[in-house]
């Protein structure tokens, strides 16, 4: 079973995050008064992309965007397989890391600055997922996916708060207003495109399908909160995945950026209240 959630992982996960981006490009759009592309519009900006001829800054770039690529799918296929949830997560900072390089390799002070903010986005959230990687230990008494998912209560109901610190990260790494300081998938006004600003052709391609792999990803982790050994689990799991979806493009379109300032203290201040505090009560009653 676990081979086959590998496998469904590393085929559909692309599809499925291209497909939620072009609904959620809808949603986004009726929001705004606006009709909106069609919902398969990334499948043809992929294609698109992939179809130019391909021109890269410099010799590096591309081998950094794919390490991106690769260390995404390690860390879905670890989370999927049931294994360490801890060390999924350290991968999937790693991941990140290659990301920094790749725009900090540009000669574009957008990028570099980009890259920047990226780096303070994730001492903003990596301590929050650190905290849920101990609080499923704690509530689980193991870090594997496989013992989780086995609990005869979802995880949720010993991590509430870590629930709502965690939608936090999310909308930093969907890079969602208004915390999509280092890129968006607007232009900025004030540093064009951030990271991917000197990314085009099978570069800026590759990057794309890596954020299909890591949306799946977060919601996988998401999923975690909810499923138990329940059959009815699952399915519950999956509606409520999509109600935080709808929950961040909402989110996105009703707030402004913010200053990487309030981005950092913010995000801290979340981990502390929602975060560390239900640790701390996970750490008592357990």
């Amino acid at each position: 079973m676990r081979i086959v959630f590998v496998i469904c992982y590393l085929i559909l996960a692309p599809f499925l995050g291209a497909l939620l981006d072009g609904v959620e490009r809808c949603i986004s759009a009726r929001m705004q008064g606006r009709r909106g592309p069609s919902v398969l519009q990334p499948f043809y900006d992929l294609r698109k992309l992939f179809s130019k001829q391909m021109i890269a800054v410099n010799n590096v770039q591309l081998f950094l965007n794919l390490s991106y690529l690769i260390f995404l799918v390690i860390a879905g296929c670890m989370l999927f397989s049931g294994t360490d949830i801890l060390m999924c997560l350290f991968i999937l900072s790693l991941a990140d890391m290659f990301l920094v390089i790749a725009a900090s390799s540009d000669s574009s002070p957008y990028a570099n600055m980009g890259a920047g903010r990226e780096m303070i986005q994730m001492m903003a959230y990596e301590p929050l997922t650190l905290i849920i990687a101990v609080g499923f230990y704690l509530s689980s008494g193991s870090f594997q996916v496989a013992d989780i998912i086995q609990m005869s209560v979802s995880p949720v109901v010993f991590m509430p708060g870590m629930l709502i610190g965690f939608m936090f990260t999310a909308a930093i790494k969907f890079r969602k207003s208004p915390f999509d300081l280092s890129t968006s998938h607007h232009a900025h006004q004030e540093m064009v495109k951030g990271l991917t600003t000197e990314m085009s052709g099978t570069t800026l391609g590759i990057m794309n399908i890596a954020e299909y792999y890591e949306m799946i990803l977060i919601l996988g982790i998401f999923c975690l909160f909810i499923i138990n050994k329940n059959w009815w689990s699952w399915p519950l799991a999956i509606v409520v995945c999509l109600f935080i979806l709808f929950l961040e493009i909402l989110w996105d379109n009703a707030t402004a950026r913010l200053k990487w300032q309030h981005l950092l203290y913010g995000s801290w201040l979340v981990t502390l209240l929602a975060g560390g505090l239900n640790l701390l009560i996970l750490m008592l009653i357990k």
